[in-house]
C-alpha cells in the first residue's frame, strides 16, 4: 500500500502536526513523525498550550521554580522554551527546505485580539526571546490584527496569520502581507528571508452550516472545502498582480495558503475529508496526529487538486446561499468565537499555572 503522506507532500502540500508538548519533545515522538512521516512544521495556539501544561508533569518543576514570577510570565518562559527547542529540532528541514519549512509557530496572548499595538509589542518580544529564524508568529486575522500583521512584516518577523474563515478577510491579509513587504523594500531593506502563511479554519465552517441543513441534505459536508478552493482561487489571483510580482523580483516569498482546523468534527465524515480534497500547490495542511495517522493509513492519494474543483466550488456556495444561509454572517460569528475560545483556553493555562505554583498570584 501507498503513502499518501508522501504523495501529497510530492503534490506541494507541506505536512504540519498540529499539536506540541514537553512530553513529545522529550520522548522523541515529534522527531520520529518528522524522520517516518513526513512533518515539516508544527502549529500551536492556546488551547494547545493548555492541554500540554495542564495534562502534564514535566513543566510543574519549571512552573515552582520560577513562581515569584507573574503567571504570564510563568507561561511565557514555558511555551517559548518549547518553541525554541522545536524549531532547533526542525533545523535540518529549515536548510534542506530553503528555510520555507522547518517552521514552527506560537502565538500572541488571544486577549491582545482586538489590540493592535499589544499585538505589535508582544509579536516583537516572543520573537527577539525566542530567536530562532524559523519561528512564526501567531496573528488573529481581526480587523485589528491586519495592520499588526503588516508592522511585523516590515519589522523583519515572520508571520503566521490565523482564525481566517472568509475569502474577504483572506484577501486582506494577503494585502497586508504585501504592504508591509513593501515597507521593507522601500526603505531598501531585504524581504528574502521573511515567510508567511495564511491559516485559512475548515471543519468549524462545515459545522456551522450544516446545522443550519436538513439532516438529509446532500449539501453537507461541502461548504467548507468549497470555500477554501476560493481562498485557493484568490491565491493564484494575487500570486499574478503585478504589485506583487515587483515584490518577487525583489526577493518575496509567497504567503501560502495553510488548512487548519482540519480534523472532522462530524463522525460521519471521511476522517481524511480535510486533508485529501485540499491538496495543491505551495500549501500547508496542520493535522491533528489522529487525522495524520489516518492519511498515512488510507493509501496512494488518487483526488482531484484544488484548482480543478473551482466551477464545483462556485455552484456549492451559490446552492448554499440559495438555501437562505449567509455565509458572510456564519463567518463573521465564527471569527469571534474563535478569538473567545482561545481567550477561555488562556485562562484556563493561567488558571493552571497559578494553581501549581501555589495560588501566590
Amino acid at each position: 500500500m501507498g503513502n499518501a503522506l508522501a504523495d501529497i507532500s510530492k503534490a506541494g502540500v507541506a505536512v504540519w502536526l498540529d499539536d506540541l508538548s514537553r512530553e513529545r519533545l522529550q520522548s522523541g515522538s515529534l522527531k520520529k513523525l518528522i524522520e517516518s512521516d513526513y512533518v515539516v512544521g508544527v502549529t500551536t495556539n492556546p488551547s494547545i498550550f493548555a492541554s500540554a501544561i495542564g495534562k502534564s508533569d514535566l513543566y510543574q518543576a519549571d512552573i515552582v521554580r520560577n513562581a515569584l514570577l507573574s503567571t504570564e510570565e510563568i507561561i511565557t518562559r514555558l511555551t517559548t522554551d518549547d518553541v525554541r527547542d522545536a524549531c532547533d529540532l526542525f533545523g535540518g528541514v529549515y536548510e534542506v527546505t530553503h528555510h520555507q519549512d522547518g517552521r514552527v509557530s506560537i502565538e500572541v496572548d488571544p486577549r491582545f485580539a482586538r489590540d493592535t499595538n499589544a499585538t505589535i509589542e508582544q509579536g516583537l518580544y516572543l520573537w527577539k526571546i525566542i530567536d530562532r529564524p524559523n519561528l512564526l508568529i501567531k496573528v488573529p486575522a481581526t480587523v485589528e490584527g491586519l495592520p499588526a500583521i503588516t508592522e511585523l512584516i516590515a519589522r523583519g518577523v515572520s508571520v503566521n496569520v490565523t482564525l481566517i474563515f472568509s475569502v474577504a478577510r483572506y484577501k486582506q491579509v494577503l494585502q497586508a502581507y504585501a504592504d508591509g513587504l513593501k515597507r521593507r523594500v522601500d526603505k531598501q531593506q531585504e524581504i528574502n528571508e521573511i515567510f508567511s502563511v495564511a491559516s485559512f479554519f475548515i471543519s468549524r465552517i462545515d459545522s456551522a452550516v450544516d446545522a443550519l441543513l436538513p439532516t438529509d441534505s446532500n449539501m453537507r459536508g461541502q461548504t467548507a472545502i468549497a470555500n477554501a478552493v476560493m481562498a485557493y482561487q484568490a491565491f493564484l489571483d494575487f500570486s499574478t498582480t503585478p504589485s506583487w510580482k515587483e515584490l518577487v523580483n525583489k526577493g518575496a516569498n509567497l504567503q501560502r495558503p495553510l488548512w487548519a482546523s482540519t480534523g472532522v468534527k462530524d463522525p460521519s465524515f471521511d476522517p481524511n475529508l480535510y486533508v485529501l480534497d485540499l491538496v495543491a500547490a505551495n500549501t500547508v495542511n496542520t493535522m491533528p496526529e489522529a487525522t495524520l495517522n489516518s492519511v498515512k493509513n488510507s493509501g496512494v492519494f488518487n483526488h482531484d487538486l484544488v484548482p480543478s474543483k473551482l466551477a464545483s466550488s462556485k455552484s456549492i456556495l451559490a446552492k448554499i446561499a440559495l438555501a437562505g444561509i449567509d455565509l458572510g454572517k456564519i463567518t463573521e460569528h465564527l471569527e469571534v468565537d474563535g478569538v473567545s475560545k482561545f481567550e477561555a483556553a488562556w485562562l484556563e493555562l493561567m488558571k493552571t499555572v497559578n494553581s501549581i505554583a501555589g495560588g501566590s498570584k
